[in-house]
């Protein structure tokens, strides 16, 4: 984390947003979290209305950069949201072979993610939300290696303080491709 990044710079950010009582509604995740600010549907909905919503989205980040930044980095200090929406866990596929990286170890990042929200926010609900469909196919690896790990954090979710959504099945066609919904098979069009 090298202060000059740009990564550094817009959790930099964060922290102004928060200082100014931004948090009752946080997103926690990568990119696809953080082109959500520049869509028609962010500023309608959430922008800078009466919802005080905070996106704590970067670009690239893994489930390692996203604990940081709730832990040292104290994104989640000095205000008490209502409700964390977390959409993390595409970054740690596809970088790294399935040896070196296996998708247990998305899963327990997503679980100590899930586990430190619940520790610095008591009282806000968690949405977590699947991992969306990445590649053009079901046979994409990237894919099938996401779909285990959402089979597994499923699981941490009790349906009341932790709970699941999934909308995988609206982003795609009846063949299970995504092309429709996202304009690089990553992150989601204005339609997806």
């Amino acid at each position: 984390n090298k202060p000059n990044s740009w990564q550094m710079k817009r959790h930099n950010l964060f922290k102004e947003r928060i200082a100014k009582g931004a948090g009752e509604v946080v997103f926690i995740g990568d990119s696809i979290t953080h082109f959500w600010e520049k869509t028609e549907s962010w500023k309608k909905h959430f922008g800078d209305g009466p919802r005080k919503a905070l996106n704590l989205g970067i670009s690239a980040d893994r489930t390692e950069h996203v604990l940081w930044r709730i832990t040292e980095g104290g994104e989640l200090d000095g205000y008490e949201a209502k409700v964390v929406v977390i959409l993390i866990g595409t970054n740690n596929a596809g970088h790294h072979s399935f040896e070196k990286e296996p998708p247990v170890d998305t899963v327990h990042g997503i679980r100590k993610i899930i586990h430190t929200v619940r520790a610095k926010q008591p009282k806000a609900r968690i949405l977590l939300t699947a991992i969306f469909p990445r590649g053009e196919s079901g046979k994409d690896p990237n894919r099938r290696r996401n779909e285990v790990v959402n089979g597994a954090i499923r699981e941490f979710c009790d349906g009341r303080t932790v709970v699941w959504c999934d909308f995988n099945d609206a982003l795609v066609d009846e063949k299970g491709d995504s092309k429709k919904y996202f304009h690089d098979r990553l992150h989601p069009s204005a339609k997806g």
